[in-house]
């Protein structure tokens, strides 16, 4: 389950997001750029978080450009296209994951989950994941979606793995505590404001394209 709806009008635009956060396997740890202060700040665990909605998108490095590659968050990657860009070499290429994946993956751009929690202090925060914990991610909304929605969302602890001769640690997932009644609330405000977001974003992207079909003549 999730606060979070595909879509809804709206006509809100500035991302509420206050931070985005990755998972740093050698600190065993979550991390997230901190631009006021221009430096990566660690988020030692335990975190605890609020799940709001989750979405598919690409992320990366191009050596061909030397600029981070990034596309736009879908929410059914078997039908809704990528535009999959790098900052500064533009467009890497475009359309349904599956599709352009070769292309991606030569560019230098890897799959992300990206998750977007309310964390204890409210505020609205996105996680990145990559990888192996995409998996871990995947196994645990599997086995507690319908819980997600009512109860805390923990990590405690990271799990040792391994591939082959490679060691590295994924974040534990377990769900905690029952969601009080006044942070529901704090939950459902968090999720109505990015809804906002998050509607007029899709809106404008169609716009877009609409506009793009438009100018080609068909």
């Amino acid at each position: 389950m999730a606060r979070i709806s595909h879509q809804q009008e709206s006509n809100k635009s500035s991302n509420p997001t206050t931070k985005y956060l990755e998972w740093k396997s050698n600190d065993k740890s979550f991390s997230y750029y901190d631009k006021s202060k221009g430096e990566n700040v660690k988020v030692e665990l335990p975190l605890k978080f609020v799940f709001l909605q989750h979405y598919h998108t690409v992320k990366g490095w191009s050596d061909a450009s030397n600029s981070g590659i990034y596309s736009n968050e879908v929410y059914y990657i078997g039908s809704e296209p990528m535009a999959v860009k790098s900052f500064k070499g533009g467009l890497i290429a475009e359309g349904l994951y599956k599709e352009i994946k070769p292309a991606i993956t030569n560019a230098g751009g890897k799959y992300h989950r990206s998750v977007y929690v309310m964390l204890e202090d409210g505020s609205l925060a996105n996680i990145s994941l990559k990888g192996a914990v995409v998996r871990e991610w995947s196994t645990f909304m599997e086995d507690n979606a319908n819980q997600c929605d009512v109860q805390w969302v923990e990590v405690n602890s990271a799990k040792e793995q391994k591939k082959g001769s490679v060691k590295y640690t994924t974040p534990e997932f377990t769900l905690g505590a029952s969601i009080s009644k006044a942070d529901a609330s704090k939950a459902d405000a968090v999720a109505e404001v990015f809804q906002e977001y998050i509607s007029t974003y899709l809106k404008k992207k169609s716009e877009v394209e609409e506009e793009e079909v438009l100018d080609m003549g068909i």
